[in-house]
């Protein structure tokens, strides 16, 4: 028994020391910016640790004897949807003539209950061909006339794919954050030889045929009263001079959920090649309401243009400003502490209705963000302009009114981080797939993108949702009726 005691001990040290480092890591994530590591870099060190762990945990269960019956011990196996098909496979006793024998007497066995386990088991990715015959018929009266069904209508027209397949290609670009030269390697491994111009042509003719459906959005995003905006790079090849160009993905969202808004959730991207500040005015004309942003000058610029649009701050901005001054500033400490308190404050009040959550921030954000002006205007006066604490404060008070706009109108957020999530995938793609090829790469990729997020926005299977809309496409679904292929549509 003292080699298995001897090879348990030694397994639970080595699970100790890896939860030590699974916890370090945990601190890193939610420890002081500095300390913080890249989002990506620390989820895949992250996941190579666990493994780690998950095998050191496997030799401490065989270095321990189990008794006989007992049970596994208890972990999270994950939940396994009552939608996938079950194959049964039944595990009994041998039977000796046609019948279960006693092994003690010898008798007759008789069941009495049963075990089921369920255990997720996985086909790899296997293609199959779909052959369409189309009989045609002759007459034998006239022997002039042939008959034939026509054919049916495909988004790529004498081309191999079906629109489930090219849907496949979609969302592992652009969901799944998968290149199409690495796509092609996998097709490969399946004996389907494909040329990455292939697949590019693919995704170019099914962003042509989607294109109306994410002009649409942001069509319906513009008739909203109040939108979210934000922008991200998009580094561009621009062969001429043999380098990358920076273009810009511009994001514009909707999200009503914190106030029980009955609209569903919404999110457009646009690409442009620039960060001008007529970008936004183009993307947004017509628009009239709150529109909520970060400080960058092209959204004052536009509101200074047009009077029907008021600007909304972010606090997580100002928030930032401060965050990096805390730790030897008390004056930014105390900023982080007012600014906590009302952030605590929309911990309680999110989901009421617009009119419970203004009269809630009435009574107790308003005292908070009057006295957190006066305090800054204080210090203003007291820290050098050029001072990093002086920039945060200057950062600050001349967009006050914009961001105390939130205390008299229920339906603005505290900050803009609605569209900052939308971006979020957008910046993954850019590390996977480095840059695009074009001005109108980068157009095909907001395309696309927005209608898979809009997919995940919604709760819906974003293969399941293009591979039917594609279908409707290609068999020429009314251009008036293009509401009806929006993922919202597609849900409840």
């Amino acid at each position: 028994m003292s080699r298995y005691s001897d090879a348990k001990n030694k397994a639970d040290a080595r699970i100790d020391r890896l939860q030590a480092i699974i916890e370090a890591f945990q601190r890193h994530r939610f420890g002081r910016k500095s300390e913080q590591l890249d989002p990506d870099q620390f989820e895949l060190a992250l996941e190579d640790i666990e493994t780690a762990l998950g095998s050191a945990q496997a030799a401490r269960d065989a270095a321990v004897p189990k008794a006989r019956g007992e049970r596994p011990r208890k972990t999270n196996r994950g939940a396994l949807p009552a939608h996938l098909e079950r194959i049964e496979q039944i595990v009994d006793v041998e039977e000796v003539d046609g019948l279960r024998a006693c092994p003690c007497c010898g008798g007759a066995l008789h069941q009495i209950g049963e075990d089921v386990a369920e255990r997720l088991d996985v086909v790899p990715t296997t293609f199959r061909v779909l052959v369409t015959r189309r009989p045609r018929y002759g007459c034998r009266s006239c022997e002039s006339a042939v008959v034939q069904a026509p054919a049916p209508s495909r988004i790529v027209e004498g081309g191999i794919p079906t629109e489930a397949l090219i849907a496949q290609v979609l969302v592992s670009k652009y969901a799944d954050h998968l290149p199409l030269y690495r796509q092609a390697q996998i097709y490969a491994r399946q004996g389907i030889q494909l040329d990455r111009s292939t697949l590019a042509d693919w995704v170019g003719r099914a962003a042509w045929y989607l294109r109306p459906l994410r002009d649409h959005i942001l069509e319906r995003l513009r008739r909203s009263e109040r939108l979210f905006a934000d922008e991200t790079t998009a580094p561009v090849l621009d062969p001429g001079r043999k380098r990358t160009k920076t273009g810009q993905i511009w994001a514009y969202a909707c999200d009503d959920r914190p106030w029980g808004g009955s609209d569903p959730p919404m999110v457009a991207y646009v690409y442009a090649a620039d960060r001008k500040t007529e970008r936004p005015e183009a993307h947004l004309q017509g628009f009239a309401g709150i529109l909520q942003v970060d400080g960058y000058g092209a959204y004052a610029a536009l509101a200074r243009r047009h009077q029907q649009i008021r600007l909304a701050f972010c606090w997580a901005h100002v928030r930032r400003k401060f965050y990096e001054l805390a730790e030897s500033s008390p004056v930014a400490a105390d900023v982080l502490r007012r600014i906590a308190s009302l952030y605590a404050i929309e911990d309680e009040i999110r989901g009421l209705s617009a009119a419970e959550r203004r009269d809630a921030r009435d009574q107790r954000s308003r005292p908070i963000v009057d006295d957190l002006h006066k305090f800054l205007e204080a210090r203003g006066r007291q820290v050098s302009a050029k001072s990093r604490l002086g920039e945060a404060i200057r950062y600050t008070l001349p967009r006050w009114d914009g961001l105390i706009r939130f205390l008299d109108d229920g339906r603005i957020d505290l900050d803009n981080n609605a569209v900052e999530r939308a971006i979020r995938p957008l910046a993954l793609n850019r590390k996977n797939a480095l840059f695009a090829g074009s001005d109108e790469g980068g157009d095909n990729w907001a395309v696309i993108a927005t209608l898979i997020e809009n997919c995940k926005l919604t709760g819906i299977n974003p293969h399941t949702w293009l591979t039917a809309t594609l279908t409707s496409l290609a068999n020429g679904h009314p251009a008036s009726r293009i509401d009806e292929l929006l993922p919202h549509a597609n849900v409840g």
